[in-house]
């Protein structure tokens, strides 16, 4: 239960029961809703209204919230029951109101963005448009509150609005009171009457009239008075706003809401006095002379106040309490003003505004209390939202209808979205623009962003964000539908040339018209390489992945070639089952992990790239460069001990490799260990005796090229074991001349203790041209009969370099490297033996050093061995590509002591 006399929310008035007197009971009942918008000046309009209305202290005139209203922002409708005047009073707050927008503006949150904002002041705008439905379906009378007198023509477009919102969702309302105990007429329309809307403005100080003569009409004083002409004005001007967008039209009953032909439907509120102090003051002092005057009267208290305010208005005539000059019409009080409209109602007349020939008469009724609670209760679950189940499905069909109001509420979305459309266009020409058939995914990156910047000097609004997705989207879609390219590279770093493709599965061949097509992988690169002993070259292609690049080329050289020489074979990885799998991770922490590792930890390792064959599986981070206990140097993960061995490793025999899981790439140290590749990257083979090599034949020997000449000497002094007969080789034993020079004997001076070894380091370059370095930065050269007169102290004594620039630098502007390929080794008939220890780093730390697949290789004496170096090399994340222009060449190289 309520009380009648303190303002509630709707939806506590629906759902409380209220006990009516009996002598009003079957009474009729008049409703009156109130909206509109406020200023931002102190107390609010529309409760005041009310107060003046109903001529009583309802509403806080000062901010506070005694009639329990709720602080939330949003639409919230609040109801006054005149149970003695029989009007019900509706008042709809919304974000249109100072206080309201107070509290909506503090809920946004400063991380708010400009979509999200706009989303939520349409959420809010939407919401208040549904309110504002449910009073045209409940309310006889409207006031539409203005705080200026100026006429607001949006609300032209949201009457049209809710007029469209209100077609879409009448058959929606029919089904919600079919059952409530009301007029046919009520049933069909879904409201007592149409509404009679009327209009209140409130009088801004700057135009406050103050009475002047003409110069030539003085004897003629005006009908009106200034106030009353200018509501007239804006009668005329509303009236003609309205009917000219077809908000009113002839027929009444058709129409949101109607105004009357022959009643005044707009009224303005004169301003207030400039001296609050002398206007009650005035009041005051008019009270008394009124009670002084009326000695009759015997009423005291609350009551006599009220008395006598109501007589100064009947008496004075107007709300100033001023007479009006001669020959003016008396200017109404607001209440006047209203109940002129509301007897209409209470007196069941109605309202009859159609215009035209042939005016159709509009239904009206009159309902009780119950009846109306009744059909507003109904009303109130479809359009402001319930919980009940019966009438949830009604909800969300009324929610789905509220598209209807995006064209009228949401102006700024509807030119935003034009705008966009406009730039979209725009941007799709930058992104096309000079564009190759197939291109990368850099080059798409860099045309989107060309796209964006166009888009974005064009494209406004709260659409901005959507139809840069949209863009997105649209340029992707370009790009995949025909106009990608193969993002695979090849081991020297070259694109495929290709569209996006799939590789041949084992056994499938190629097929173009395929989509995706099944093609290889080719970047039109070429270059010459020779074989394992170097004896033929070939034109090969550009490889994708290292078996390519370090296996198959050469196992194609061996059949014409070197197939039948003597080699040292690498051990490899030998299945046990019909299915091997390539291996896990295995290990826990990485280089860049490991205590101690500075500065490097920061370098981006140069392998990372991702497999260059889609169809291999995915590799496990730690076969990288995880750490295991015999790593080298730096890149050691154990305990003190095993850290301080540097350029040693324990052979792979100390365990037995596995025979389930292959090593998936090429060894490195970072390896664990007891796995082995498929196949070996190195090649180590035997092209004959040691004098097969003879630096004193220009024609060469063996059927070797002429250059191999150049091989540098490295002697050697024997020296014997323990003063016996047994010898052993003195290893680096520097060695002087008869001249005193350094590094080895006389030309015609021979000794017995005394053995020459021959080391060569060839590097080839992409043309096939090859020298032999004895130095960094120095090439071989021959100086006349007996071979190269450098000694290879130093090149063994040294880091040589993986990559040098090649001598003969062709005319483009990008320089050509040639890469270490082979080194030879003529082992002499002595008592003695050469170790290899091949160890290669391919990149800048924390690349890890590469080695082949069995260390410390042996190789006896007399014999002349070659040692094929990897084309490329690649870890388990990719390759370890070619120096680029700009990087140094000393982060490649072979380390000392080979």
């Amino acid at each position: 239960y309520f009380s009648p006399s303190v303002p509630v929310l709707m939806g506590a008035l629906l759902k409380a029961a209220h006990l009516e007197d009996a002598s009003y009971r079957d009474d009729g009942l008049c409703v009156v809703g109130i909206f509109g918008k406020s200023n931002m000046k102190p107390g609010p309009m529309k409760e005041s209204i009310i107060n003046t209305l109903a001529d009583k202290h309802i509403f806080s005139l000062f901010g506070g919230t005694e009639d329990g209203s709720s602080t939330e922002c949003g639409s919230n409708i609040r109801a006054f029951y005149d149970q003695e005047n029989r009007v019900l009073y509706l008042l709809l707050s919304s974000v249109y109101d100072s206080g309201q927008l107070l509290q909506a503006c503090r809920s946004l949150s400063a991380a708010s963005g400009h979509s999200d904002a706009h989303e939520f002041w349409k959420g809010l705008d939407r919401q208040h448009c549904l309110h504002l439905l449910y009073m045209f379906s409940v309310c006889h009378v409207l006031l539409l509150v203005h705080p200026n007198q100026t006429f607001d023509v949006t609300y032209d477009r949201l009457f049209r609005a809710l007029d469209a919102l209100r077609q879409k969702v009448l058959p929606l309302i029919r089904v919600a009171i079919k059952d409530c105990a009301v007029s046919k007429e009520w049933k069909v329309n879904c409201r007592p009457c149409p509404p009679r809307l009327l209009f209140v403005f409130q009088m801004s100080g700057t135009l406050k009239t103050i009475p002047h003569n003409s110069g030539g009409n003085s004897d003629k004083p005006k009908k009106h008075s200034p106030r009353r002409r200018l509501q007239h004005a804006l009668e005329d001007q509303i009236y003609r706003i309205f009917r000219k967008s077809r908000v009113l039209t002839n027929q009444s009953s058709n129409c949101l809401f109607t105004v009357p032909a022959n009643q005044a439907f707009v009224y303005v509120i004169p301003a207030g006095e400039e001296d609050p102090v002398g206007a009650l003051l005035g009041q005051l002092r008019s009270n008394c002379v009124l009670g002084e005057q009326d000695s009759s009267t015997a009423v005291s208290g609350p009551r006599r106040y009220q008395q006598m305010r109501r007589s100064s208005r009947v008496s004075g005539g107007t709300d100033s309490g001023m007479a009006p000059p001669g020959g003016q019409l008396v200017d109404c009080s607001l209440k006047e003003f209203l109940w002129q409209h509301v007897d209409l109602v209470l007196t069941k007349k109605g309202f009859d505004d159609s215009v035209g020939r042939n005016p159709q008469p509009s239904h009206f009724e009159l309902p009780t209390y119950s009846k109306w609670v009744q059909v507003a209760s109904r009303l109130h679950q479809v359009l402001i939202g319930s919980t009940e189940e019966e009438m949830a499905e009604l909800v969300v069909k009324v929610q789905s209808q509220l598209k209807v109001l995006e064209g009228y509420l949401d102006a700024d979305t509807k030119y935003s979205d034009n705008r966009c459309q406009k730039a979209l266009p725009l941007a799709h020409s930058a992104y096309q623009s000079n564009l190759p058939h197939n291109y990368t995914t850099t080059v798409h990156k860099n045309q989107l962003a060309q796209a964006l910047r166009v888009y974005s000097q064009h494209a406004r609004g709260v659409a901005f964000q959507r139809y840069a997705l949209q863009l997105h989207e649209d340029c992707y879609k370009f790009w995949s539908n025909g106009h990608q390219l193969c993002e695979e590279r090849s081991l020297t770093d070259q694109h495929c040339v290709h569209k996006f493709h799939l590789l041949p599965l084992p056994g499938e061949k190629p097929d173009m018209d395929r989509n995706p097509p099944i093609l290889n992988h080719n970047s039109r690169g070429r270059s010459t390489s020779s074989c394992n002993c170097g004896r033929k070259q070939a034109t090969r292609e550009d490889p994708f992945d290292i078996q390519a690049a370090n296996y198959d080329f050469y196992q194609m050289l061996e059949e014409k070639c070197c197939g039948k020489l003597d080699r040292i074979e690498f051990p490899v990885f030998q299945p046990s089952t019909p299915d091997p799998a390539p291996a896990c991770n295995q290990t826990q922490q990485l280089p860049c992990e490991a205590p101690g590792s500075g500065e490097e930890a920061k370098l981006k390792e140069p392998s990372t790239a991702q497999s260059h064959t889609p169809g291999d599986p995915s590799l496990s981070l730690a076969l990288s460069l995880g750490q295991s206990t015999d790593s080298l140097g730096p890149y050691a993960d154990g305990d003190g001990t095993e850290s301080q061995v540097q350029h040693k490793r324990p052979s792979l025999v100390d365990r037995q490799p596995s025979t389930v899981e292959y090593l998936p790439g090429m060894m490195h140290s970072g390896c664990p260990k007891g796995l082995l590749p498929k196949f070996s990257s190195w090649s180590l083979v035997k092209l004959g005796p040691a004098k097969s090599y003879n630096c004193h034949n220009w024609t060469g020997t063996a059927q070797l090229p002429a250059w191999l000449l150049l091989l540098l000497p490295w002697d050697l002094v024997i020296q014997p074991l323990d003063g016996g007969t047994t010898t052993w080789p003195a290893p680096n034993k520097t060695l002087v001349g008869s001249d005193g020079s350094t590094g080895g004997l006389g030309r015609s001076r021979k000794r017995d203790d005394v053995a020459r070894v021959f080391v060569g380091f060839e590097y080839e370059d992409s043309r096939g041209r090859r020298f032999i370095s004895c130095g960094p930065d120095k090439i071989v050269k021959v100086l006349g009969p007996g071979g190269a007169k450098e000694p290879a102290t130093r090149v063994l004594n040294i880091d040589m370099p993986l990559y040098i620039p090649s001598p003969s630098q062709g005319r483009g502007l990008k320089p050509h490297f040639a890469q270490l390929a082979r080194l030879f080794v003529v082992v002499p008939d002595a008592p003695l033996e050469v170790t290899l220890n091949p160890q290669v780093q391919a990149g800048p730390p924390p690349c890890p050093v590469f080695h082949p697949e069995q260390t410390d290789l042996v190789l006896p004496c007399d014999s002349f061995w070659v040692l094929r170096f990897p084309y490329s090399y690649a870890t388990e994340h990719g390759p370890c590509y070619p120096p680029k222009e700009n990087q140094p060449l000393s982060d490649y190289k072979v380390l000392r002591g080979i």
